[in-house]
């Protein structure tokens, strides 16, 4: 069933209460999260996006109760990833010559992931459609977060389809934000951030201001995931301001994997020495082995330094950390510090690999990190308090 959204515009997208992973497996979603298609009912009828392909069979029959198929004017397509354009192919096998508006790489795109020549009109910034007594705008927005995405702009009702810029994969039936649990929606919005868009902030602040020197008034961005945002959504545009420009919080966050609980101790003693440095900074300690990597992204990304710690394994560093690194990498975190350290029993190699991986990751490193050999003991442990403590204080 649809929900409207304004006496223009409803929603007719589906809520994933049950997703878990998305991107395959490299992105948690324990929250769930939605699929967000929009109906404009003006002198035209207007469909943005439609939903990922497990519901497309149930989108279009729900779609159906909504409006008669053939009087769909345009589809306009914001992103052709499979999430936003999943139930298209079972849409366009009732509705065949319908026009889909998109970018185009957007065209492109679809053609590579669906093989059809539909009835593409490919379209840039600036470019408009009337449909009535409201004028849909087109702003490209390329990799936030792939080469076609754009965002659509309707008048008269004011509304960002903002694509999958201010999203957040969150699942609720509420559907504004204003309804949502607030801690849960912004937990959510700065892991979506943090996991997905890091890399492209540049992008994310130019298109900011690009679209805030149009001075189009807006009273809602409706996302392709997650909430709506009807109060106050400047609220989250500010946000994305702030997340792009290099972000980091008053926040050490120590990352370790262990095998005999060794490199456990090493990060709990350092753990110790920072906060008696420095008891304002808040200190995390996160076992990588243990809990969600997106989760431990999300810290990294809200830190002002790391440390990371791994045992020596076969001359090399654990699974969990490796790994970990290799998606850090990816993210291209600015405006970061970091140090390494590792326990170790006859070679001892992690804290000279961490080292190269943190550097890679483009981490400015504090120092040449620590190792300990074998199990720390209360010698030891005062070495790691203090190597912590120095540490903090190396950030002040």
């Amino acid at each position: 069933m649809g929900k409207k959204i304004t006496d223009k515009v409803t929603w007719v997208g589906k809520v994933d209460w049950e997703l878990t992973y998305f991107h395959g497996h490299e992105y948690s979603t324990f929250k769930g999260s939605s699929y967000n298609s929009y109906l404009i009912r003006d002198e035209k009828t207007v469909l943005i996006d439609t939903v990922w392909l497990p519901y497309d069979k149930e989108f279009v029959n729900n779609l159906k109760r909504e409006t008669d198929l053939k009087q769909i004017d345009y589809i306009i397509c914001n992103h052709s990833e499979v999430d936003h354009s999943g139930a298209l192919e079972e849409l366009m096998r009732e509705i065949p010559d319908t026009p889909i508006y998109c970018t185009a790489n957007g065209a492109k795109i679809l053609k590579g992931h669906y093989h059809k020549d539909w009835n593409f009109v490919t379209v840039k910034t600036g470019d408009t459609l009337d449909i009535g007594s409201s004028k849909l705008t087109f702003i490209e927005a390329p990799m936030l977060h792939w080469p076609d995405s754009m965002m659509t702009y309707m008048s008269g009702d004011n509304i960002l389809f903002s694509n999958d810029a201010f999203g957040q994969h969150y699942a609720t039936e509420s559907l504004f934000n204003d309804r949502a649990d607030n801690c849960e929606l912004f937990d959510q919005a700065i892991k979506y951030y943090a996991n997905i868009l890091t890399p492209f902030s540049r992008f994310v602040t130019k298109k900011i201001e690009e679209v805030l020197s149009f001075n189009l008034p807006v009273n809602m961005i409706c996302t392709s995931h997650g909430v709506i945002w009807k109060d106050n959504p400047v609220q989250i545009i500010e946000k994305y301001l702030e997340w792009a420009d290099d972000y980091r919080e008053n926040r050490i966050t120590v990352i370790y994997d262990t095998m005999w609980e060794s490199t456990r101790k090493m990060a709990e003693a350092m753990a110790k020495g920072i906060s008696g440095a420095d008891p304002s900074v808040t200190v995390k300690v996160i076992n990588a082995s243990k809990e969600d990597k997106n989760d431990i992204i999300t810290d990294i990304f809200r830190s002002k330094a790391i440390l990371v710690g791994s045992p020596t394994i076969n001359n090399n560093l654990s699974h969990a950390i490796g790994g970990l690194l290799e998606m850090v990498k990816g993210l291209k975190f600015k405006n970061k510090k970091a140090a390494a350290f590792g326990s170790y029993g006859w070679s001892g190699e992690s804290v000279k690999l961490l080292n190269e991986r943190l550097r890679s990751a483009g981490f400015e490193l504090v120092n040449d990190g620590i190792r300990s050999l074998w199990v720390p003991d209360e010698d030891e442990e005062e070495r790691l308090i203090n190597f912590g403590r120095d540490f903090a204080e190396a950030l002040k």
